[in-house]
């Protein structure tokens, strides 16, 4: 895993190499154990490297293979390299390193464009062509790695993140109206390939981008997901997503020459993960857990059930316990490492629970991916529940708010029609998925999941140089998980082919238990100093001059007694706190 950049100059333009050695340098937490640039012609790269695979120098980069022409700057992790290795030499190639990166290289020259429809794994990646003098990025079916670009005049430029492309300069950082409004309204999912910037752009999840020097360029799709469901038995679905997925769970442990552990929350899909690897013989599993301040309403931490898997498996397990002092002041610094704004409390958790994992081990396995492939949000048996048109029946489950409450936040300056509920019924009504519940999932895992949990896990994580695998999330575990009757994933109050799985595997108390995961109550429930920290950045100076906000509506939640939650328990007003506090941090750079 790493932070990939780089830049490419139409005609006969040279690439700016301090913009790129900027670019590269802001890159350095998610690659702390190499740093490598590279120019040839119009292209130049940049590249910090997280050593997973290959250890050897053989294998950093930028990776220049001069008998095929062919340069390549990578982030991720190929799980079939191995495979594609020895297919790859019988055919004739040669290789002078051991991992996956130098696999991506001799793929491309071999297959072409098409290589990434042979890729399992997750990947963001550029290739300059030296041949034909041409650049081929590519991103992973799911978008689990990140990349995103911008273009001015006469160059196109790419980055791991956000703040890599703005230290390039030069970035048209207007907030896009229709961002804004997916942001407020779809639980701060911006789809690809917009962000919340104009000037600032994503590759869809599996897609690529081709382009020459004249800046001549085009885009693929190279795989849809399904959703046309297969008939068969309880049983038999168990044991084939129960083999699938542990096989997902095998390939992201084999393909490491570092230790693995995993995230425990305590929730069913981070311990069936444990379930797993102790199954495949990894003794102990390392486990990490994170809890924090209670308020009178929740709970800070799921240790009571977090300590039900370590004493079950005997894992060697670190709790880390962190008070409200210690989180408030570190908001800023976990906002300077998201590549857009999230809203979801948990991030600052992942932000702080990594920072102390990656002390002990370079990659982890993580639950993300779960609920959304299987069904285990309340809001979805509320959904098929209902009847009526598509849009409005996910509308009222899944919006945070309605467009009427979203025009009396925002200044007239960024109103428009309801551009996020004209996005979800365009996506609901696209071909190949048999119910509406089924166009739902197709949706949460090919779109929503990229920009929530996707987004906030690799952000997190990466900015400790941890890699957080998710097995979840394997594509062919998603396409099997697609073809499953919507019964066998919202039965038994969520994830119920999960919890079959999980009997005899697990403690009951803990596949019986509420949905887990890593909460940080003070920003739910926003009192005492966390309350006068939000006061004081939405009534800052800044804030007010950047005339977003409708001063009536902020003043409403600050005057509040009661928290003002949305439809799926988000705070109105740390969504509000959050965007500012991004937009300060990495825009205005005055916190």
């Amino acid at each position: 895993m790493c932070g990939i950049c780089g830049e490419f100059r139409f005609g006969q333009g040279r690439p700016d190499l301090t913009a790129v050695g900027r670019m590269t340098d802001t890159l350095r937490r998610r690659g702390p154990d190499h740093e490598g640039i590279w120019v040839d012609g119009p292209v130049a790269f940049g590249q910090r490297r997280l050593a997973v695979i290959d250890l050897s120098n053989a294998a950093n980069q930028p990776m220049v293979d001069p008998e095929l022409g062919l340069s390549l700057v990578f982030n991720g992790t190929i799980y079939n390299y191995p495979e594609l290795r020895q297919e790859l030499i019988g055919v004739g190639y040669h290789f002078f390193s051991h991992g996956d990166t130098e696999v991506l290289l001799k793929a491309y020259h071999r297959w072409g464009e098409a290589c990434v429809e042979r890729f399992h794994g997750v990947f963001a990646f550029a290739i300059w062509d030296t041949v034909n003098q041409r650049l081929f990025l590519g991103r992973d079916r799911l978008g689990i790695k990140p990349l995103y670009w911008t273009a001015g005049k006469g160059y196109f430029r790419f980055s791991s993140n956000t703040q890599s492309l703005l230290a390039a300069g030069g970035i048209d950082t207007k907030i896009d109206p229709i961002s804004l409004h997916f942001l407020f309204t779809l639980h701060a999912v911006v789809p690809a390939p917009r962000t919340l910037f104009t000037g600032v752009r994503k590759v869809p999840p599996a897609h690529t981008i081709t382009m020459d020097v004249n800046g001549n360029t085009s885009e693929r799709c190279y795989w849809t997901l399904c959703s046309v469901t297969m008939a068969l038995s309880e049983q038999d679905w168990a044991e084939r997503i129960y083999a699938s997925l542990l096989q997902a769970v095998r390939r992201r442990l084999v393909i490491a020459d570092v230790p693995v552990g995993v995230l425990l929350s305590g929730g069913l899909d981070s311990s069936l993960l444990v379930a797993l690897l102790s199954e495949t013989g990894v003794q102990p599993v390392r486990t990490f857990s994170i809890g924090f301040e209670g308020t009178p309403e929740e709970s800070g931490s799921e240790f009571d059930y977090s300590d039900l898997v370590v004493e079950r498996f005997q894992t060697q397990h670190q709790k880390i316990l962190l008070s409200n002092k210690e989180v408030l002041p570190r908001l800023p610094e976990a906002m300077g490492q998201m590549s857009e704004p999230m809203f979801a409390q948990d991030a600052v958790a992942f932000y702080l629970l990594a920072e102390k994992v990656s002390r002990e081990v370079k990659v982890v396995q993580s639950g993300q991916g779960a609920d959304e492939v299987f069904g285990g949000y309340f809001w979805y048996p509320r959904m098929a529940s209902e009847k009526g048109v598509f849009v409005e029946r996910f509308r009222k489950h899944y919006f945070d708010r309605e467009h009427d409450e979203y025009l009396e936040i925002i200044s007239p300056d960024f109103h428009g029609p309801d551009w996020t509920s004209e996005y979800i019924a365009s996506r609901l009504e696209e071909p190949n998925a048999d119910t509406f519940m089924d166009q739902v999932f197709r949706l949460d895992a090919t779109t929503l999941i990229v920009d929530d949990p996707v987004k906030r896990v690799d952000n997190m994580t990466m900015a400790w140089g941890l890699e957080a695998r998710v097995p979840f999330l394997d594509h062919t575990l998603v396409e099997l998980a697609a073809s499953m009757p919507v019964a066998f994933k919202i039965g038994s109050g969520g994830k119920h082919i999960l919890k079959h799985i999980a009997h005899g595997r697990l403690p009951e108390a803990v596949i019986d238990r509420p949905k887990g995961y890593f909460p940080v109550p003070a920003l739910k429930y926003i009192r005492g100093e966390f309350f006068e920290f939000v006061h004081n950045l939405l009534c800052s100076q800044v804030c007010r001059e950047r005339g977003l906000y409708s001063r009536k509506y902020v003043n409403q939640l600050l005057a509040a007694r009661e928290p003002q939650l949305t439809r799926i328990q988000g705070n109105k007003l740390w969504h509000l706190a959050a965007l500012e506090l991004w937009l300060q941090v990495n825009v205005d750079q005055v916190v």
